[in-house]
């Protein structure tokens, strides 16, 4: 099952084991569970510390569990943990043995604090770029929790119970059988989910904060550019950031950053992070900004940006750069069939619809885009556009009119979703040239109509904000409030791209530095 190259990796990586562990499978007899045994007894082979056994009792068959010896598994795999999950099988065994996992002293603490008994369950597609995470932060729980499991479940593995449990959308997490969250989350907001006095304990620490020269707000491509360079010029920089990496998280394929040719989204993020750590920027994930208030509003002369838990951050400019999300279409049933059978990215949730039929919403590059990558997958792809012709890249409306699964459906207006209470089962539409309404049954339904700017927060603000709810700012990427600057995709700025949001996270932040010379701060 692992080719030589992964095998030698592999074998090298094992020899980094702190303890001998155990992996214990529980079989069937099926197809799927000889494939459970030659992986376990391939990856046996690789190192003594590694033992197979295959009499495992788990209720799920076939899986595998990874435990130290003389313990019973806490981590196990219901699946094969391939793809975009074999990661998350190399930590298990390396972490499950003793290895020190790569998280901050801090955040240790919170797990072992956490004191936790509970199973946690966790439905993936081997697809799905935003599952690992998941997968890797329960893991780590329940291996410093000695009363917690973690079970990462591919949905193609267990069809049944996906079926069963209307699973529509991954990751999703399931504590104790109960649903608790989906999507990408990080270690640090499933351990805030899981630690109820967490928001009291940060606000707490936050207030103790002495003031910043520079407080970005958005943890994205123009917010970390933004931290970096001024942070580079020998002043307090900080970031305040509800979802550190911002959009680009969700981002598949990025093949036109400039000297990159091609990475994926999570990587990026991840590689900006640590650039913006090895400046020492305080950065203060997790938080999100409710008020702000511009220098001549306050007595101090310095801006103030209170945050939802209650605290409040100083300093004496701030830099809003906090981006966009997915616009959403606004109809009936939408909301009550999110993660049901609506969703957002077609990446992770594509492989839950196979066999099945769907339909996109958008004509642009991404809904085109969308639709041939899920023609692939599913039994049939509906298109559904609202102007009279697709906006996307002529190759790309060739490629999908080139495919025998799809239909293009033009001049449309999406007008509801329908569902049976549990899972979508149709989208109504109605024909905006003849005002006929009409009915397409399916299983799924991928949205991809554009962005939103994140800027809700600032309605009541002085800030001035364009019909569209973006920021207005200026060449200097100046807003019209005293010591507050602006960068990226929630600004008037014209091309959401991710290098173009790092330039005007640049400028933002030369702004900034020269604000502060020139008023004598």
């Amino acid at each position: 099952m692992l080719d030589q190259n992964t095998s030698a990796q592999l074998k090298t990586l094992l020899e980094r084991l702190e303890s001998p562990i155990e992996i214990v499978a529980t079989l069937n007899g099926s197809d799927k569970s000889d494939k459970i045994k030659e992986l376990v007894t391939e990856v046996a082979a690789l190192s003594p510390q590694v033992t197979a056994r295959f009499d495992g009792t788990n209720k799920r068959a076939p899986s595998f569990g990874i435990a130290k010896v003389g313990e019973q598994p806490r981590v196990n795999f219901a699946g094969l943990p391939m793809g975009h999950e074999f990661t998350s099988l190399i930590l298990a065994l390396l972490q499950v043995s003793g290895y020190a996992p790569k998280v901050s002293d801090e955040v240790l603490a919170q797990i072992k604090g956490l004191n936790l008994t509970s199973d946690f369950d966790v439905f993936v597609s081997l697809s799905c770029h935003n599952c690992p995470d998941v997968v890797q932060a329960l893991n780590l729980i329940a291996i410093y929790n000695p009363d917690t499991t973690a079970t990462m479940i591919d949905g193609a593995f267990f069809q049944d119970e996906v079926e069963e449990r209307k699973i529509m959308a991954v990751p999703m997490l399931f504590q104790n059988g109960e649903h608790i969250g989906q999507g990408r989350m990080t270690l640090e907001e499933i351990i805030a989910k899981l630690d109820t006095g967490a928001a009291a304990k940060d606000a707490e620490k936050l207030n103790a904060k002495e003031s910043f020269d520079v407080l970005v707000i958005g943890g994205g491509p123009a917010g970390n550019t933004s931290a970096i360079y001024a942070a580079r010029k020998g002043i307090k920089t900080g970031i305040v950031a509800e979802r550190f990496g911002g959009q680009v998280m969700d981002t598949m394929d990025i093949e036109n950053y400039t000297s990159i040719q091609k990475t994926q989204g999570p990587k990026f993020a991840a590689e900006m992070e640590a650039h913006v750590r090895e400046y020492g920027v305080d950065i203060m994930n997790l938080q999100k900004v409710s008020s702000i208030k511009g220098a001549d509003e306050t007595a101090n002369g310095l801006v103030e940006v209170t945050l939802e838990n209650g605290a409040k951050l100083e300093s004496k400019t701030v830099i809003l750069s906090t981006g966009a999300r997915w616009r959403e279409m606004n109809v009936p049933g939408e909301k009550e069939y999110k993660t049901r059978g609506v969703a957002y990215c077609p990446h992770c949730d594509g492989p839950l619809f196979k066999g099945k039929r769907v339909a996109v919403i958008g004509g642009g590059n991404s809904g085109v885009e969308a639709a041939i990558d899920l023609a692939g997958i599913v039994e049939h792809v509906t298109l559904v556009e609202f102007d009279t012709k697709l906006r996307a890249d002529q190759v790309l409306q060739d490629k999908l009119n080139s495919l025998p699964n799809t239909t293009v459906i033009m001049n449309a207006l999406s007008t509801e979703v329908v569902g049976d209470g549990s899972q979508v089962t149709a989208l109504k539409y109605k024909d905006r040239a003849t005002d006929e309404e009409h009915t397409v049954e399916l299983a799924g339904i991928f949205v991809q109509i554009g962005l939103l700017p994140n800027t809700d927060f600032l309605k009541d603000s002085p800030v001035e904000l364009s019909k569209r709810g973006e920021i207005v700012i200026n060449e200097r990427n100046e807003t019209n409030v005293k010591g507050v600057f602006a960068a990226g995709d929630c600004t008037t700025v014209p091309y959401k791209q991710i290098i173009i949001a790092t330039g005007e996270g640049a400028k933002a932040s030369l702004s900034a530095f020269d604000y502060i010379i020139r008023s004598g701060q």
